[in-house]
């Protein structure tokens, strides 16, 4: 007989999202505009103190997991406003090249 396994959850990135020691996240932060998102993941960024990066690098590593973590099953629309939430990102910043 073999040894039932422990199971895990299945989601686990949705509770890095809950629980991030890097950000206090707004509520539904990414179903917003992407100057919004910006202006959301700044403010939660500078505001933290847990953070272990500088605020830009802790806001656009936010981004970019909650991106990824959608992964394909994110419609192109969204991925594409998302992405333009990264340009207003670093403009919030002062970043833009």
């Amino acid at each position: 007989m073999r040894a039932k396994r422990k199971s895990t959850p299945r989601k686990w990135s949705s509770d890095v999202t809950r629980h991030s020691d890097a950000l206090d996240l707004e509520k539904d932060v990414f179903k917003k505009s992407p100057a919004a998102i910006a202006q959301s993941l700044k403010r939660s960024a500078e505001r933290s103190r847990r953070r272990k990066a500088s605020p830009y690098q802790s806001a656009m590593s936010m981004l970019t997991f909650f991106i990824n973590r959608a992964g394909k099953g994110l419609p192109a629309t969204r991925r594409k406003m998302l992405e333009a939430a990264k340009g207003k990102l670093r403009q919030a910043f002062g970043r833009v090249a």
